[in-house]
């Protein structure tokens, strides 16, 4: 990292470190900045516990920027301008030179609170932008405000498309790295007739679908099963879905669990059946590893980014049970050309590799800083 006078001082603003994709983006770089040698810091406003976050990187500092205690008020409004407040006496006190945010709320807090600071905002999107900022409210703020950054990090194009020309031209695209663990070989041999997923028991990945859509074609595959892992509010729901379908002796939903990837690598397919993602993390992860995958096409245009339909995975439109259903029996009823888009998925290893990714980081940031 190329510095001015003194070791750069590089901030991370996220609601939390719980596990989830964004938080992991968030560790990862965290990890690689202070790797090259500056110091950082994690501003989250809450704090969970200890195992339901990820690991602060080694060497990181830690601020939980909510309000507490004396610090609350019954007014709202009070409330907010005191969270403002904290948030500024933290960038000044912390003598930070850089925040990453992300996230809709978090973005507009972080380029109000670091004006006249010396500290330069990079907001970022990490997921579907029209649901970030859902209403006309937010997206004139948005229009307004993102402009006023130091940076702007989008993943997609489509998102880009979602904001105002001024916001278009200052935005850049950078995708998220690879998680180093899904790093390997590609497995080579007979795959487990087993169907995989990962992901969150929630309404929006919509493994409803996925367990209606395996129990359609069940009969024609009878010795596969499908394992979602993953935990959420729809657990007992999607248990009870698939006794009512007559498959809960072929549907496993075993919770969230360490080393996914020694977990799924082996199996026949990957699934993602969300409704809206950025650019997912559970996919990019399993197309290194190298697994045959349907994807849906997310509005965001995060699976585009990532699959080539039909060479490195295949795209089906969004809640389209048929769809699914047709391209689970493609892939399963022949081994040999799910086998072909592995190989081609295999390859976003390459692509996404840390430490290309990572310096790409890394030189916007430099951009900025100077």
């Amino acid at each position: 990292m190329k510095k001015k006078t003194g070791v750069r001082h590089i901030a991370f603003y996220i609601g939390s470190l719980h596990k989830g994709g964004a938080e992991r983006v968030f560790v990862n770089l965290a990890e690689f900045f202070i790797a090259e040698g500056c110091r950082v810091t994690m501003v989250t406003q809450y704090q969970y516990p200890k195992e339901e976050e990820y690991d602060l990187p080694a060497g990181a500092g830690r601020v939980i920027s909510d309000l507490t205690g004396d610090e609350l008020s019954r007014s709202r409004v009070l409330n907010f301008c005191r969270r403002l407040r904290k948030l500024r006496r933290i960038w000044k006190a912390e003598q930070v030179d850089l925040v990453l945010t992300c996230t809709g709320k978090n973005n507009f807090m972080t380029i109000v609170t670091t004006m006249f600071t010396g500290t330069k905002p990079v907001v970022s999107v990490v997921g579907e932008a029209k649901e970030e900022y859902p209403n006309r409210l937010m997206r004139t703020l948005a229009n307004l405000l993102f402009p006023c950054a130091a940076g702007i990090v989008l993943q997609t194009e489509r998102s880009r498309c979602f904001f105002h020309k001024r916001a278009q031209r200052r935005a850049v695209i950078l995708p998220n790295s690879l998680n180093p663990a899904f790093i390997r070989p590609r497995y080579e041999g007979e795959r487990r007739k087993e169907i995989v997923a990962v992901g969150r028991l929630d309404a929006n990945k919509n493994h409803a679908m996925m367990i209606r859509a395996f129990a359609a074609i069940g009969d024609k595959y009878p010795d596969y099963t499908l394992t979602i892992y993953g935990d959420g509010e729809l657990r007992d729901e999607l248990q009870a879905l698939a006794a009512k379908l007559g498959i809960s002796q072929r549907v496993f939903l075993p919770g969230i669990i360490p080393d996914v990837a020694a977990k799924i690598e082996r199996a026949a397919l990957f699934l993602l059946t969300s409704y809206s993602e950025g650019v997912s993390n559970a996919l990019i992860e399993a197309l290194a590893l190298g697994l045959p995958v349907i994807a849906t096409d997310v509005p965001s245009g995060g699976t585009e980014e990532l699959v080539r339909d039909g060479e490195s995975g295949l795209i089906i439109p969004t809640g389209d049970q048929g769809a699914l259903e047709r391209a689970m029996d493609r892939l399963l009823g022949d081994p040999a050309y799910a086998d072909r888009l592995g190989r081609e998925a295999a390859r976003i290893q390459e692509r996404l590799a840390p430490e290309r990714v990572n310096r790409l980081w890394e030189n916007y940031f430099n951009e900025i800083m100077i």
